[in-house]
């Protein structure tokens, strides 16, 4: 097995040199990542170690396995960058050191960009500012904020908390949901083999007697047949139907009205008005609690809320911030937020605790959504099951019908 020398430093800004014999330098990186430390370089097996330091030999380079960036590159972006700010390594550097151990080729380019940026005298969230894909506008003013304050490692910690928590919160989202789908396609998958298949087969067979067959048995084959005779123009119509929808909902009134639509369903409407405000109080509580004012705080989240009406609502509210009006009163003339949020936020602005007054509400929904999620995995399967077996039994009863007929006749 071969080795591999490293050099990495830990949560204090101290330098760790050593090796080990590992199958390749990703598997390195991953065991030394798991012990919270910063990896600056990875040397492969050409040199050996002199007074337990690591000869320098040229280093191996990381490959980049993928151009996309996902969320977790940009969690362990910020994660590292005010790990390594925090150990007083300067921030072209520390971006230097990242850069190197990205997954990403296309989060590489942009990190280098970025570098480049401050190197001709930009601030970093300046810099940050001309990639808009990969750096929100609540990264660029979070950071735009630690600077103007001289504690950009702090925000930073905050933010990389930030997203940490709305990763492993959509990660429980994804997860919960997984199951129930798989069930459902399979299911779907079963009764379409049935359909196009199995009926067909003794739809022929009953041909060749010459009896009536049950009427059961005959919506069974019209159905079958009808399926067969026209799948394929009702998956054209399908695509086409998604495609005009995809259409409709790309433009901005379109958006608005599929949303205020979804919003009016029955259970669907309030879980997706739970995971609105849950975004919502989440990043509030981290903009205030890393010193952005209010109005500004607002203006933030008004642009970076993944949802056109919530966007109007906070714009209203903003709008009515602006001119004096309490935040609690504004959110209440809303008609959006729960009595809960409006009284939890009234209390925090009269203690002077809004940003853990937020914090409070973004658990509580967290909770609410994690709950409503468990509830439809453990009903969805047993709903789907019987459904499953009704649909299943009459198919059979419809087949074998015509055979108790016969049984019976001869």
């Amino acid at each position: 097995m071969p080795r591999f020398f490293y050099t990495t430093r830990d949560s204090a800004g101290k330098k760790i040199t050593g090796y080990e014999e590992v199958a390749s330098s990703d598997e390195l990186i991953n065991r030394l990542q798991s012990r919270n430390l910063v990896v600056i370089d990875i040397l492969s097996d050409t040199a050996g170690i002199k007074s337990g330091l690591v000869r320098e030999t040229p280093a191996r380079k990381i490959r980049l396995r993928r151009y996309r960036i996902t969320q977790e590159d940009l969690v362990l972006f910020c994660r590292q960058l005010a790990t390594l700010l925090g150990a007083g390594v300067t921030i072209l550097k520390s971006l230097d050191i990242i850069a190197k151990q990205v997954a990403s080729t296309k989060f590489y380019n942009i990190i280098k960009e970025v570098e480049n940026s401050m190197e001709r005298g930009l601030s970093l969230h300046e810099a940050m500012s001309k990639h808009p894909k990969a750096f929100s506008d609540l990264w660029v003013n979070l950071v735009g904020s630690g600077e103007a304050s001289g504690n950009l490692f702090v925000v930073l910690e905050r933010l990389a908390t930030y997203l940490e928590r709305d990763a492993a919160f959509k990660r429980k989202v994804i997860s919960s949901l997984i199951y129930p789908i798989i069930l459902m396609v399979a299911g779907l998958g079963a009764l379409l083999f049935l359909t196009i298949k199995i009926i067909p087969t003794f739809s022929e067979l009953f041909k060749g007697f010459n009896m009536t067959l049950p009427l059961l048995t005959r919506i069974l084959i019209l159905v079958s047949d009808s399926i067969r005779r026209y799948i394929f123009y009702m998956f054209g119509l399908t695509i086409v139907g998604i495609f005009v929808l995809k259409k409709y909902i790309g433009t901005k009134e379109g958006r608005r009205n599929f949303e205020r639509m979804q919003l009016s369903l029955p259970l669907f409407g309030d879980f997706l008005r739970a995971l609105i405000i849950e975004r919502f109080s989440s990043g509030m509580a981290t903009l205030i609690e890393s010193g952005v004012p209010l109005l500004y705080s607002l203006e933030i989240t008004e642009h970076s809320v993944d949802n056109v009406n919530m966007a109007d609502i906070i714009h209203h509210i903003k709008e009515e911030v602006r001119v004096g009006s309490p935040l609690n009163h504004s959110m209440d003339k809303s008609n959006f937020f729960e009595p809960l949020v409006v009284q939890m936020v009234a209390v925090g602005e009269e203690i002077g605790e809004l940003p853990q007054m937020f914090k409070r509400i973004n658990t509580f929904y967290q909770e609410y959504v994690e709950t409503i999620l468990s509830r439809f995995a453990s009903m969805f399967e047993p709903v789907i099951l019987i459904f499953m077996g009704a649909v299943v039994g009459l198919m059979v009863i419809g087949i074998f019908l015509p055979i108790f007929q016969l049984s019976q006749i001869h």
